[in-house]
């Protein structure tokens, strides 16, 4: 048997019996080159080892820390008051600020999971005091949190730059922005429609202008996270790196000085929990290098690259396979490792066939995030019924208007280019 056979039936094997991802790649990875090759065993650390070997991965542990650090100073609470003064008090309301605020929470964590497990649990449970159902208020929250990776800054995003050089992390920060807002959108038209067949009504009084200025104007601050780093990068003050590095101190500073909410006493437990995320988002981008490193010795991405180019298909044509390849794809691997297998051997027949990178990243980033809310490794799906109490077939029922929305924004991204490349093009980042 080749390499890539075992690698293949190992990885479904150990999926199949519940084994982390992260630790299925990498299992995986030993047991192909341990049965189906010459190759020392040692070799897969190696690779394990380059894939982490990057100055740009810096940033992932430091953004991080800065969302759990804006977290830890009272920013849910900020922004649930800032989204709920404009919509918490019509029909819907309450599913409405859910939306709104983890858009806005998006723009500071970068991560869906991160997303779900703070905020949105915090408003499903006021979802439900105001009498919406638990599992649709957390159903709701776990398809919003999929903005998260989707919105700037995000992690997966300098992941994905890592795996093709025709794009920067800015450019994509850029081209995520409107492909964000239309996503913000869609979940919130499908609440409206879902609210008003079950009579979901919101008991939220609407604020007076006195309180709605003192909302915003205490929100500010937390609304600058995103700004800087936009910002500072596009000025050239400082790279995505560094970018992440400020976005710390500037969390820091105003979860200590301006909300006056961030204790020192708290910096351990948001450092123990920073340490664990990155490493397990770490671990699954070396397993997923040593993955990816048997399949390109084995040339399969040159040969699924020659397969698609033998089908002579048209831009069009081919984003529309690849996107229902990506959405088969996502339902058994998490963004991350997908990203890391999938874009050295996806990336060139898209730009071969004339689609614009940037375009292209955009469309592999949703279909993978989309997995996250399928099962059976949608993490998640876990995340949200873990931290809402739901269970994963009532959440599961409740998804499907929402699956419904999401499919339709990406089909609207996939075939209107100007949706994910016209903020880079209009701030001279477009890939030449």
């Amino acid at each position: 048997m080749t390499m890539s056979l075992i690698l293949a039936v190992c990885t479904v094997v150990l999926l199949a019996v519940g084994l982390p991802v992260g630790f299925t790649l990498a299992g995986a990875t030993l047991i192909a080159v341990w049965l189906g090759s010459d190759y020392p065993l040692v070799v897969v650390l190696k690779e394990m080892f380059t894939g982490i070997d990057s100055f740009a991965l810096l940033a992932v542990p430091f953004f991080i820390l800065a969302a759990e650090l804006m977290s830890g100073g009272s920013l849910t609470e900020v922004l649930l008051r800032f989204a709920s003064q404009f919509v918490g008090h019509r029909r819907g309301g309450l599913g409405h600020a859910n939306v709104l605020s983890l858009t806005l929470f998006s723009g500071i964590s970068g991560s869906a999971l991160a997303d779900a497990a703070g905020p949105g649990a915090m408003l499903v449970r006021m979802m439900e005091r105001a009498g919406y159902d638990r599992s649709y208020a957390a159903a709701l929250t776990a398809s919003t949190a999929i903005i998260g990776p989707i919105i700037p800054p995000s992690i997966i995003m300098i992941i994905y730059c890592m795996q093709d050089d025709r794009v920067t992390p800015l450019g994509l920060f850029m081209a995520g922005i409107v492909p964000g807002l239309l996503i913000a959108g869609a979940m919130m038209l499908t609440n409206q429609i879902i609210c008003m067949r079950r009579n979901f009504k919101s008991d939220v009084p609407r604020p007076n202008l006195a309180e709605m200025l003192m909302n915003s104007v205490r929100a500010v601050p937390a609304l600058m996270l995103p700004v800087i780093i936009l910002g500072g990068m596009r000025s050239g003050m400082f790279t995505p790196t560094e970018a992440s590095v400020v976005a710390v101190v500037y969390a820091l500073l105003v979860g200590k000085l301006v909300y006056r909410t961030l204790q020192w006493r708290m910096l351990p437990v948001i450092l123990s929990r920073t340490a664990i995320l990155t490493a397990a988002v770490l671990f699954i981008v070396a397993a997923s290098n040593a993955f990816a490193w048997v399949l390109t010795t084995e040339n399969v991405p040159q040969a699924i690259s020659q397969w698609i180019a033998h089908l002579g298909l048209g831009p069009i044509e081919l984003l529309l396979i690849i996107n229902l390849f990506l959405l088969l794809f996502g339902i058994f691997i998490e963004p991350l490792p997908g990203v890391m297998v999938l874009v050295p051997i996806l990336a060139p027949v898209a730009h071969a066939a004339g689609v614009d990178p940037i375009h292209f990243a955009m469309i592999v980033i949703y279909n993978l995030t989309l997995g996250m809310i399928t099962p059976p490794v949608g993490g998640l799906l876990f995340v949200t019924s873990a931290v809402t109490k739901v269970p994963l077939p009532a959440l599961s029922r409740e998804l499907k208007p929402f699956m419904l929305a999401h499919l339709g924004v990406l089909l609207l991204i996939t075939l209107v280019p100007a949706l994910s490349t016209w903020l880079p093009a209009l701030s001279g980042l477009a890939v030449k």
